[in-house]
């Protein structure tokens, strides 16, 4: 099963929560290295990022290829970040806490839910299940935390979208734009 497949319950939920959901599949995305900056596949996810008012963590393979600044105001600034796991099981933690660092970071704000479905296979239907539809997560308790997640990120995401323009105004920034006049 692909991890898009997994996925979609996720996207799905957020559609139904009204919001604008843009899946951007990293095929074809090279390996980061410092000569493809202008490859179309790597333009996409940069341009995304400036859409974007928040993320989800499957933005992790595609995390390389985000600029850490434009000028310098990093992208991703005060933007929301949700994090979803599926197929980790309990042990797998360290993962969703590098996340968590990593969107830190990135100055992004990551909601304190999160959602992991551990043998996530076995909690979507078939793809091509007529009677439930394809790649729906089943009712359970773990589709019930990644709707409270999904919840969760919309809410944190309508709050902060006003105010992104503040976290690209920084004191040090400001002082060594002073600097530079003088």
């Amino acid at each position: 099963m692909m991890e898009a497949e997994i996925l979609s319950p996720a996207f799905r939920i957020l559609f139904r929560l009204g919001c604008d959901v843009h899946v951007h599949h990293p095929s074809g995305l090279p390996v980061k290295d410092d000569q493809q900056h202008d490859h179309q596949r790597v333009q996409e996810p940069r341009e995304l990022s400036k859409w974007r008012d928040g993320h989800t963590a499957v933005f992790n393979n595609q995390i390389d290829w985000i600029p850490l600044s434009t000028g310098s105001v990093r992208p991703t600034h005060g933007r929301s970040l949700a994090i979803t796991q599926v197929n980790g099981g309990s042990q797998s933690f360290k993962a969703v806490n590098s996340l968590r660092i990593l969107g830190r970071w990135m100055r992004m704000l990551t909601i304190p839910n999160q959602s992991s479905i551990p043998q996530a296979w076995t909690h979507v239907t078939d793809a091509d299940d007529p009677a439930e539809g394809g790649s729906r997560l089943k009712l359970s308790s773990n589709r019930d935390r990644l709707v409270d997640c999904m919840e969760v990120f919309v809410k944190y995401t309508i709050v902060m979208r006003p105010h992104f323009h503040l976290f690209g105004d920084r004191f040090s920034e400001r002082e060594d734009e002073a600097k530079k006049k003088k």
